[in-house]
């Protein structure tokens, strides 16, 4: 199994990064974790094909998570010509958020026929959901209002298994989320400054006896924890780097 970081930044650009969208590939499984608003323009850079992803879960509806969207569906509809069926996963509200996106992004794109299948599915808390190969779980966090709701998600696909917080402060759903996970991939905004609806490292170091995680990737930093990232003692997030587990 591999998990490309198509982006790791925050939605403020810090470090220079993309907004958050992870790629994960297996023997069959190739699907999105978010898809933040430059995340087309990364998935390019890196030589990942639109037409091959098969589903794109979402976290929340903020854009530098969801708002790629509007670009991905144009490119797949007019350029790459996509066939295939896709799915997007994502949070209650998940249908009229992504008309919003759209419209807000390319008024009238909405209502364009597709050439392809589209499901959206709105997943809901603590129940798994069947999407192709993946059996997808999202977990509520706090993430603030308006907006929400806001998930972690625990993703079982291909024997192994992936979560991720989404962006939150700590909340004990991020336990269930993450327990026993082949790979955890989770905010550290700072890394040690408490900040409403965000996590920051020391908080979550805490808790990472009780979340037993085989591995651990920190991401969605900001500058000040970009800054000490080579004084912590757990893997960290670049663009493009490659994760095998």
């Amino acid at each position: 199994m591999q998990l490309q970081f198509v982006g790791c930044g925050d939605a403020f650009g810090s470090g220079g990064r993309f907004n958050t969208c992870f790629h994960v590939t297996g023997r069959q499984a190739n699907f999105l974790i978010d898809c933040g608003a430059s995340s087309l323009i990364a998935m390019k850079k890196l030589g990942i094909s639109p037409n091959e992803i098969q589903a794109i879960l979402c976290t929340h509806f903020h854009a530098d998570h969801f708002g790629g969207l509007p670009f991905f569906m144009l490119e797949s509809q007019f350029f790459s010509k996509r066939t295939d069926p896709l799915v997007i996963a994502g949070p209650q509200g998940l249908e009229d958020w992504f008309v919003r996106v759209m419209e807000t992004a390319f008024p009238g794109s909405s209502g364009t026929k597709q050439r392809f299948d589209l499901t959206l599915k709105e997943l809901k808390n603590g129940e798994a959901a069947e999407i192709g190969g993946l059996r997808v779980t999202p977990h509520l966090v706090h993430h603030g209002n308006p907006d929400g709701p806001f998930i972690a998600l625990r993703v079982e696909v291909e024997d192994r298994i992936i979560a991720y917080t989404g962006d939150t402060q700590w909340t004990e759903s991020i336990i269930k989320a993450a327990e026993n996970a082949d790979l955890f991939v989770a905010e550290a905004y700072f890394r040690d400054k408490q900040v409403p609806f965000h996590l920051d490292l020391a908080t979550l170091e805490k808790h990472l006896p009780a979340v037993g995680a085989k591995r651990v990737i920190l991401t969605h930093m900001s500058d000040d924890m970009l800054i000490q990232r080579g004084d912590v003692a757990y893997e960290a997030a670049d663009d493009g780097l490659i994760v095998e587990f």
